[in-house]
């Protein structure tokens, strides 16, 4: 099991990776976000993006399945989110890319009002196959400690 105690600042980690389908994009934009650029190849075409895109939920929708299949191979003891921080859609994504998740802790804060808690921030990067981020953002994870950390 991993704790907040055994969270460092500075640490980097690549969570993994996601392959993104047609089929995928068009499901997603289908029953969440239904704008014709991210359903049609025609009306894609007369946009900036050139060409059927995904929605930027899908990319954070897929960038947390990426993080949560890390975490629960590590049993990390994660509580949950209160949000994000600086969510950038940087470039667009488009089928048959491949998505890199990688995380830099940048904060570790003890929970002032539950001792057995404590939250961390974390700077998430995603960068599709030619390592050009496509999203960032700030996590703050709630996680609890370690409850033999005193003994």
């Amino acid at each position: 099991m991993i704790y907040w105690d055994d969270v460092e600042v500075g640490a980097e980690r690549v969570f993994g990776t996601y392959e993104v389908t047609r089929e995928e994009v068009l499901e997603f934009a289908r029953k969440y976000d239904p704008q014709p650029f991210h359903l049609s190849d025609e009306e894609a075409a007369k946009t900036h993006f050139g060409r059927l895109a995904a929605s930027g939920w899908h990319t954070a929708a897929m960038t947390m399945r990426v993080i949560v299949d890390a975490i629960t191979e590590d049993q990390q003891a994660g509580l949950g989110s209160p949000g994000v921080d600086d969510l950038r859609w940087q470039k667009p994504v488009y089928p048959g890319d491949t998505l890199t998740v990688t995380g830099t802790v940048v904060e570790k804060t003890p929970s002032r009002s539950k001792p057995e808690i404590g939250s961390v921030r974390t700077q998430t990067i995603v960068t599709n196959q030619d390592h050009v981020p496509v999203m960032t953002y700030t996590s703050i994870v709630l996680m609890r400690r370690n409850p033999d950390a005193d003994a």
